[in-house]
């Protein structure tokens, strides 16, 4: 998928809209003061700053850009982190990378170069593991130590990877599961972009580019896409993927579990290689989600996480990659549920965010964040009403 080419996805009312919520979110953000430093608290924030600064090249989001940049860096020098991208130090470096490209994350490098070039006991995830940390690794590029950082998690993944009936996969360690997994006490095949098979599909699409890494990373993401391809439900099913192997249940509509998600993985794995039948299977799902009727989604927020603006970012990406027609319009109407789901007056400029407790009941929350806050909701909106590529969701595995 093209850096080049990008368009504003709505126009008119919508647009209108649109850039209206954007400047309300902007406002109520601007000198917001959050508990978390990293890419979940200020660092996320800093990135909505950066884009409005790319968009009209106004220098009023100077101020709040470095506000949120100096908030992040004074966090993470005051309190101890773990590594990963969301909630740990490489999230921090990477929005740091991303908007200021110096030089300055040297010690970040070696840390994390250290850290991978021995055996791996955590997380293989995006949020939280390995392939999180090949996201900061993919935007140092072509930076030698950002080379040496993606062939040892690219011999890590390899290591941890199962063999199967149907190909490669990853095993979701019970000692990584959140409440809402224990009934999976010996864990699990994780179906989620967020946690599980498509982010890795994601990362070894990257670095097969690489000339270090291809001839050990194209097995495995063969061996992952066969995989996950034989995961697909029957098209009696509302979704075509389960949130785990071996689910009876739909999933959600989302970017962190659900079609959409597996679906971008899929598409950027198969432009990058050159493999014309993955991308028809990547088309095939996403259009059914496209074509799945809303109160059958599970979608009841706006956040880019689980939310209708994720939801959207992910149809506008498939869209301006594929020209296809009924992306667009999901998109658009996905934009248009993020916008009415907005209630003037209360939470963040109107948004308030679904979490899930242990009960697990649902509460609503106000939230600042990228990834269930106000500001993944301005970052996604921006890229719908705008012709500014919203390159920041690179962090998401869906550019």
């Amino acid at each position: 998928m093209s850096d080049a080419g990008w368009a504003a996805l709505c126009d008119g009312p919508l647009r209108d809209a649109a850039l209206g919520t954007i400047a309300e979110i902007a406002d109520a953000l601007r000198e917001i003061r959050v508990a978390d430093s990293t890419l979940t608290g200020h660092a996320g924030i800093a990135l909505l700053y950066g884009y409005l600064r790319r968009t009209d090249g106004d220098d009023r989001w100077d101020a709040p850009l470095m506000f949120h940049l100096e908030q992040a860096l004074d966090g993470a020098a005051r309190d101890p982190l773990p590594p990963g991208l969301y909630g740990g130090f490489a999230g921090t470096a990477w929005v740091v990378a991303h908007e200021i490209d110096d030089d300055g994350s040297a010690d970040i490098d070696l840390a994390l170069g250290e850290l991978v070039a021995r055996p791996w006991h955590g997380p293989y995830d995006l949020i939280g593991g390995l392939v999180g940390l090949a996201v900061y690794a993919l935007e140092r590029l072509p930076r030698p130590a950002a080379v040496e950082q993606l062939s040892h998690i690219v011999d890590r993944l390899g290591e941890l990877a199962r063999p199967t009936a149907t190909g490669l996969t990853w095993w979701s360690d019970p000692r990584f599961i959140g409440p809402a997994r224990h009934d999976h006490a010996d864990g699990y095949y994780n179906l989620g972009l967020a946690h599980g098979v498509p982010g890795v599909i994601a990362v070894l699409g990257h670095v097969c580019g690489l000339a270090a890494t291809r001839d050990r990373a194209r097995p495995l993401l063969d061996g992952a896409v066969r995989w996950l391809l034989a995961q697909r439900r029957g098209d009696g099913a509302d979704s075509s993927f389960a949130h785990l192997a071996g689910e009876a249940s739909d999933s959600r509509t989302a970017w962190c579990y659900g079609d959409p998600g597996v679906a971008i993985a899929l598409l950027g794995a198969a432009r990058r290689v050159g493999e014309p039948a993955w991308e028809r299977a990547a088309i095939a799902i996403a259009l059914r989600a496209a074509a799945r009727p809303l109160d059958r989604t599970g979608v009841s927020d706006a956040g880019l996480c689980h939310g209708a603006a994720g939801v959207a970012h992910i149809f506008n990406r498939l869209y301006q990659a594929t020209g296809r027609a009924e992306l667009a319009d999901a998109a658009r109407r996905y934009v248009a549920y993020t916008l009415a789901l907005r209630r003037p007056g209360i939470g963040i400029a109107g948004y308030l965010a679904d979490e899930v407790g242990d009960d697990p009941d649902t509460c609503a929350t106000s939230q600042a964040d990228l990834l269930t806050g106000a500001a993944g909701i301005a970052l996604a909106l921006l890229a719908a009403a705008t012709a500014v590529e919203p390159r920041w969701d690179r962090v998401l595995l869906t550019s």
